[in-house]
């Protein structure tokens, strides 16, 4: 028996689940990361030494927010600010202050896999920004998107930024661009954060931190799988690991077996794991500006222009639809 009501969100939780832990070779979508611990767990990882990726967006936010709200309102007309994957919004509220500054015409349509978010950016931002207009969506990204175009007419400015692009490989990223695309109308905005190539060193350490962080935010997911799918998941039989090529730019997180084991997931299945077998877990892909240029262009988009931290480790890059 599941513990948890059966909720929709449930049943697909389980069905991408049980097709990721039956595949070969085995694998987990990263959006489940994100629960309430997960969350709170990924907060941890954020403010962490070696991820600098927070921090590095941070700096544009906080620096060059004025800069973006110009090439935001320089049609003079209303627009939505879509925000896909908005977390706790530390970064993007310092957009969204610059722009009620600014008394700009503009909703800001938060959308989260984690209803959590949701609910906890609709109680604190509106106290935090007085007279901004807020309406947060719970579901996947593509989906709530669409619900959006069917409801305003009004210009789209989609924000997908913290690098979350990166949680697709180079192929799957274009395909999610080009899928934008089709959401979107003529001069419409997209800004977008890139994850920059630099020191491989640097990049490993940022997911393969010292203090075992990133380690519990993967083992968590598991940890999930056995609250809400009914699994039996003994986590101290994993252990996390974490690999960068620097040639593709990819960045690749595993949970590694221990010994051969079976577990079962409620009713549903029994899953077998051999001794030193891997679940793939989430891909953290890296780009040079050449290729987020290509992207743009091959998407459907032209590059407006790149917006850098001081130390260009990350470029949060606006694209506007042709």
């Amino acid at each position: 028996m599941i513990k948890e009501p059966i909720t929709p969100a449930r049943t697909q939780f389980l069905k991408e689940t049980l097709i990721g832990l039956s595949a070969s070779p085995k694998f987990m979508h990263s959006k489940y990361f994100y629960d309430e611990r997960g969350d709170y767990i990924f907060q941890q990882i954020m403010e962490m030494d070696e991820y600098y990726l927070t921090k590095a967006e941070m700096d544009i936010l906080l620096k060059q927010s004025g800069h973006i709200s110009k090439v935001l309102m320089e049609s003079g007309s209303p627009f939505d600010i879509i925000e896909l994957g908005a977390g706790d919004a530390t970064k993007s509220i310092h957009l969204l202050k610059e722009l009620l500054s600014r008394n700009a015409d503009f909703r800001y349509l938060p959308i989260d896999i984690s209803a959590h978010v949701i609910a906890d950016l609709e109680e604190k931002l509106p106290a935090m920004l007085p007279g901004l207009k807020i309406n947060g969506l719970n579901g996947d990204y593509l989906d709530m998107l669409q619900q959006v175009s069917k409801t305003s007419e009004r210009r789209k400015v989609i924000l997908f930024m913290g690098a979350n692009i990166g949680n697709m490989n180079a192929s799957e990223a274009e395909a999610f661009c080009a899928e934008l695309r089709t959401q979107m109308s003529k001069d419409d905005l997209l800004i977008i954060g890139f994850d920059l190539k630099k020191s491989p060193r640097q990049i490993l350490a940022a997911y393969n931190d010292a203090h075992g962080i990133t380690s519990t935010f993967n083992l968590n997911l598991l940890r999930r799988i056995n609250e809400e799918l009914d699994a039996e998941f003994d986590l101290s039989n994993f252990e996390h690991y974490a690999s960068y090529d620097p040639e593709s730019g990819s960045c690749k997180s595993y949970l590694i077996s221990l010994k051969d084991q079976v577990v079962s997931i409620g009713d549903s299945a029994n899953i077998s794991f051999s001794k030193n077998e891997y679940i793939f877990m989430e891909i953290s892909q890296k780009y040079d500006l050449n290729e987020i240029d290509q992207m743009a262009t091959s998407t459907g988009f032209r590059l407006q222009g790149n917006f850098f931290d001081q130390n260009a480790y990350f470029v949060d890059s606006i694209w506007q639809v042709q």
